[in-house]
């Protein structure tokens, strides 16, 4: 345990921070299964509703520095790929 006035606070905002931070990546992990399930059901307009909620959650993710905003981009454009390959392949 922390001893000093100064390190009792930093273990207080560590946790309130870890809190918010574990929710952010919850919520990433819910709306991305939800777009993973609208792509799978070929519903397009549903799919599209989904992956603007997808980029949004993860643009504030990489805002808040909860995650690299790289990676926020990497897997922003590998599920965009992943709806424009079903639609691809629903239409042949």
């Amino acid at each position: 345990m922390p001893q000093r006035r100064t390190a009792k606070k930093d273990l207080r905002q560590s946790q309130r921070r870890r809190k918010e931070n574990l929710m952010v990546k919850r919520q990433l992990k819910t709306t991305v299964k939800l777009y993973k399930k609208a792509v799978d059901t070929n519903d397009e307009p549903s799919s599209q509703k989904a992956l603007s909620s997808v980029y949004k959650a993860f643009d504030k993710a990489a805002t808040k520095n909860v995650i690299h905003p790289n990676k926020a981009a990497r897997k922003k454009s590998r599920l965009s790929n992943l709806l424009t390959a079903k639609t691809s392949n629903s239409t042949k």
